[in-house]
């Protein structure tokens, strides 16, 4: 997560402990949806890049086991640097924890083009004229046929519809988007279905504001 100067970014992450909370099972959703996209890069090195990663839950337990982890190069970037310390004292080889702002597109040189890019717990932090111009920016740091991996809440008013749509109109495909029942959290999955855009460092994907429930 990026520092928003409120929310605790280290304490928000003990909800993780607990197996039956929302960002437990939000986490296995995501896990499998990596692990799958893992399973469908051609043979050879996998890139991945994580924008606001946090403590890295989801890269770490994806790559756990799983028969293609010595090929992936994986780059989570996080400013918040107790989040980093910790995402570093777990990660396995291979992954590379950046203490940087996730927002600048400068904090990927070097990373991308990346075959999985996952933009977990950014989009319900940061308002939806940032949300749709993070996803027509997205393809700056795809490589072809990349995989994103995105999760969003649903409370009312539900910006997930929109997301999707953004997405489409972004040259993506969807490949799954799932909303359990009793449950707020969305997960989804695109797959870039365009050539990618040209990297270019330096660019403001968007500013990240904390929870959206939190806004007057």
């Amino acid at each position: 997560m990026t520092d928003s100067g409120e929310q605790d970014w280290v304490a928000w992450h003990a909800a993780y402990d607990n197996p039956a909370s929302a960002l437990s099972q939000r986490l296995a959703i995501v896990e499998r949806h990596i692990r799958a996209a893992f399973d469908a890069c051609p043979p050879g090195p996998i890139r991945l890049v994580s924008l606001c990663a946090g403590q890295g839950h989801d890269v770490i337990g994806a790559l756990a086991d799983h028969p293609r982890a010595r090929d992936v190069q994986a780059r989570l970037v996080e400013l918040d640097r107790e989040n980093v310390a910790r995402a570093r004292a777990q990660a396995p080889a291979g992954v590379e924890v950046e203490c940087a702002d996730a927002s600048d597109t400068s904090a990927y040189a070097g990373a991308v083009p990346a075959d999985v890019v996952l933009a977990n717990g950014v989009f319900g932090n940061i308002s939806p004229t940032d949300i749709e111009h993070t996803i027509n920016r997205l393809p700056s740091l795809c490589a072809p046929n990349a995989t994103v991996v995105w999760t969003r809440h649903r409370r009312e008013p539900d910006a997930t519809p929109a997301i999707r749509a953004w997405f489409a109109a972004a040259g993506f495909g969807e490949i799954a988007f799932e909303a359990p029942d009793g449950f707020i959290f969305g997960v989804g999955v695109h797959r870039l279905a365009r050539d990618p855009d040209p990297f270019l460092p330096g660019v403001k994907l968007f500013d990240f504001v904390g929870s959206d429930q939190t806004w007057p």
